[in-house]
């Protein structure tokens, strides 16, 4: 069949160039999409050339015997684990498949309270009942730190009907946990780990690099391409290894949560990218590692703008000044980070000279240089391999220029503004003393009737609906959770300041259970 000859000439140099020989060849398509790749498709229709369905020489996704086939297995052969999946939906979709496959309705699930909302989305789908694992905060930082498996086991004790356990490393701000010790706890109390690993998917591949979670040894971990490696959106990976995971059902889950059209641009994409990590990406990241430290030592040369970085260890003496010495970095004595990606890039300016939406707002609109995210004292910037020197020079002059502009008194209406947000470092976006009471299950809550009241209004009702800020994603509140002082106090500060609070409609309503329905 003329389609399988076009699959064995180009499919030894991957899916892109095999849709490229296509595209150029003299096949007619009788078949899906409806552009038929015509020029005259539209402003889009340059993009549309290498755009197909299932057609013969190009393989099935969901029963992949060919090319598609020997794509996924390179990947699986970067990262070492048993099986890897190609996702076009999506870590979400990643997610999703993973805990309803190593669940039962019904099941428990502990969760670490920094998982993104897919996790708490399929503990509705699957009807679970949940626990919840609170990272502690780094305090310097206000954001979360690693994860602690000693506190993982201890919750495990004390929740035996969890069957499973996941967690965010590394956090959107970086934060890398123990993935090894924490898969040690979990194996030894029989219960099955998923890491969601989305914005990891370069851990482990070069020297320097933290460990992996797939070498940690969890059961499934998820990446997403996009996030960290040249990759389109909506690009990701699911590994899958060991016995402890039930395959069939795992395969059945990602089959029936992703498109039965999977996007071979995407798919190609997704290739093309495990082939450059492949033959570039080990100069690649010795390069980004170079830029790094040059940027970080011009940034330490800075009165005011801080890069986030793993507290140094003091030296221990018997002296007087050793409580105080280990208090001033008592966060490095509590925190269980493992590293922290060069690549998340967490600045902010020391002593509330400006808050994270002024400082985002300032680069963006005056060195027109796009943050990834503003959160109460600080911004995160992404940077991967792929970043020039361009990139990293022009955010380390921005931030010099800022710095200089602190020092001399310039910016000192931004500090009267933020002076109430530096206060409670970033307690707008994370930690908070009460965590809110579960009053029933997110499954339960989610198909109850609800109705819609004024946010200020809220304190003491039961949520129907998630709250999280967006970026990261991660919930202030989930369905079932009753709505407390520290919730709102926290929902409130993080609206006076501009950042992203979805669940809050345009009136400022929440949407709360009807009470006579509980």
């Amino acid at each position: 069949m003329r389609g399988n000859t076009v699959h064995e000439n180009k499919s030894s140099h991957g899916l892109y160039a095999a849709l490229c020989m296509y595209a150029e060849s003299d096949y007619y398509p009788y078949h899906m999409p409806g552009h038929k790749r015509s020029a005259l498709a539209g402003e889009m229709a340059q993009y549309y050339g290498i755009d197909i369905t299932e057609i013969d020489g190009f393989d099935n996704l969901h029963h992949a015997e060919g090319i598609l086939r020997d794509a996924q297995m390179r990947a699986n052969r970067l990262y070492g684990a048993d099986k890897t999946y190609y996702l076009v939906n999506g870590s979400t979709c990643g997610i999703l498949a993973a805990v309803m496959a190593v669940t039962e309705r019904g099941d428990g699930l502990l969760i670490a309270r920094n998982c993104h909302k897919s996790v708490y989305h399929a503990a509705i789908m699957q009807e679970l009942k949940v626990a919840y694992y609170y990272p502690p905060i780094l305090q310097e930082y206000g954001i979360y730190d690693g994860a602690d498996a000693e506190e993982i086991g201890r919750l495990l004790d004390a929740h035996p009907d969890c069957k499973a356990v996941v967690i965010t490393s590394p956090t959107y701000e970086g934060i890398v946990s123990d993935t090894r010790a924490i898969a040690d706890v979990v194996h030894g109390q029989g219960k099955i780990l998923i890491v969601d690993e989305a914005h990891g998917a370069h851990l482990g591949l070069f020297k320097g690099m933290p460990e992996g979670a797939v070498c940690g040894g969890a059961d499934i971990v998820i990446h997403s391409l996009h996030k960290t490696l040249p990759a389109m959106t909506q690009t990701a990976l699911l590994h899958v290894q060991g016995d402890r995971v039930n395959r069939r059902m795992l395969d059945k889950y990602v089959g029936m949560l992703q498109t039965s059209s999977p996007s071979y641009v995407m798919m190609a994409s997704m290739d093309s990218c495990i082939r450059y990590i492949e033959s570039q990406g080990a100069q690649r990241f010795a390069y980004m590692r170079q830029q790094y430290d040059v940027f970080r030592k011009r940034i330490e040369t800075c009165r005011h703008i801080r890069l986030g970085r793993i507290p140094d260890k003091p030296e221990m003496t018997n002296d007087r000044n050793q409580a105080q010495a280990r208090e001033k970095t008592s966060c490095r004595y509590q925190c269980h980070m493992t590293g922290w990606d060069i690549g998340k890039l967490v600045i902010f300016a020391e002593d509330g000279f400006l808050n994270g939406q002024q400082l985002y707002d300032m680069l963006r609109d005056e060195y027109h240089l796009q943050m990834e995210m503003a959160a109460g004292n600080y911004v995160l910037a992404i940077m991967t391999i792929m970043d020039t020197d361009e990139g990293w020079q022009r955010l380390a002059d921005a931030l010099t220029e800022i710095d200089g502009r602190i020092e001399e008194g310039t910016a000192e209406a931004g500090r009267k503004q933020s002076d109430k947000v530096m206060a409670g470092k970033d307690d707008a976006v994370y930690g908070g003393d009460i965590p809110p009471k579960i009053k029933m299950t997110p499954s339960d809550a989610f198909h109850i009737r609800f109705e819609e009241i004024p946010l200020e209004k809220s304190g003491g009702r039961i949520a129907a609906d998630f709250i999280n800020l967006y970026p990261p994603g991660v919930p202030l509140l989930v369905p079932g959770e009753m709505i407390n002082d520290t919730i709102l106090d926290r929902i409130g500060e993080s609206m006076r300041i501009g950042l992203n609070v979805q669940g809050i409609t345009r009136k400022g309503n929440v949407a709360v259970l009807v009470e006579d329905s509980i």
